[in-house]
């Protein structure tokens, strides 16, 4: 992986990263804004891949990642002012748009459930009455 990521396989590439950083808002700095960031925005956004992709506890976020209160701080905003679907809509779309520009959303394979998910659990409308109650 190149740029500053650390290597995992969840890190975004150069060229998603071209196309992801215009979209995250200004940074909060100046007279009310807050003190300079930290942590490089790369690696807050390829922290977040890392959740999403691996399924982990924030608390479990790898040591090589900005601290995991941060990651979810960043989370939690981009989230609200719609930045994570703004995100989330480029980087799906651009495949369809470089192999198959005509493509219509959701015109791929259906994706389904993970074999190792297990079955669904059944509803409590469709389980039978206990007797004795």
């Amino acid at each position: 992986m190149s740029g500053s990521g650390s290597g995992y396989p969840s890190d975004l590439t150069d060229e998603q990263w071209d196309l992801v950083e215009p979209l995250l808002p200004a940074a909060r700095v100046g007279p009310k804004g807050g003190r300079r960031e930290k942590h490089p925005r790369r690696r807050i956004v390829n922290a977040l891949l890392y959740v999403v992709r691996t399924g982990c506890a924030w608390r479990q976020l790898p040591k090589t990642f900005p601290p995991w209160p941060t990651v979810y701080w960043y989370f939690t905003w981009w989230h609200d002012n719609g930045t994570v679907e703004r995100i989330h809509d480029t980087l799906r779309d651009r495949p369809r748009t470089a192999d198959a520009p005509d493509a219509e959303p959701g015109s791929g394979p259906a994706v389904s459930r993970p074999a190792c998910a297990g079955p669904p659990i059944p509803s409590a409308a469709g389980a039978p009455a206990r007797a004795g109650r």
